[in-house]
């Protein structure tokens, strides 16, 4: 099975999912969301595909995140777009689905 995960290597979370992944036998494609910011276009479908919000996807403990509660979808994505430490983490996509896996067990939907 082919993963994609938008990994944070600094967070645990991520670092437990790619685990899971890992041991589960996936074939993994790891993306540093961080360095390799994804567009806002790629995050609106992939946020489609798990039946998620943009807003969902928003890292609400992260400075910044409380400027943009009154903000639309199209607005929302286009500041995570830009500033990537915004995303919840981590996401995952594979042929099954794509799921934000917190908690972590989350990715076994998917497998």
């Amino acid at each position: 099975m082919k993963a994609t995960i938008w990994h944070n290597p600094r967070c645990g979370t991520s670092r437990r999912t790619l685990a899971l992944l890992e041991d589960a036998g996936a074939d993994v494609t790891v993306i540093d969301y961080l360095k390799t910011p994804p567009a806002a276009e790629t995050l609106a479908a992939l946020y489609a595909r798990a039946g998620l919000t943009p807003r969902q996807g928003l890292r609400m403990k992260q400075d910044g995140a409380g400027a943009l509660a009154d903000a639309d979808d199209a607005t929302i994505l286009a500041a995570m777009a830009a500033d990537p430490i915004l995303i919840e983490r981590p996401l995952v996509e594979t042929e099954k689905g794509v799921r934000l896996c917190r908690p972590m067990e989350t990715v076994r939907e998917i497998l």
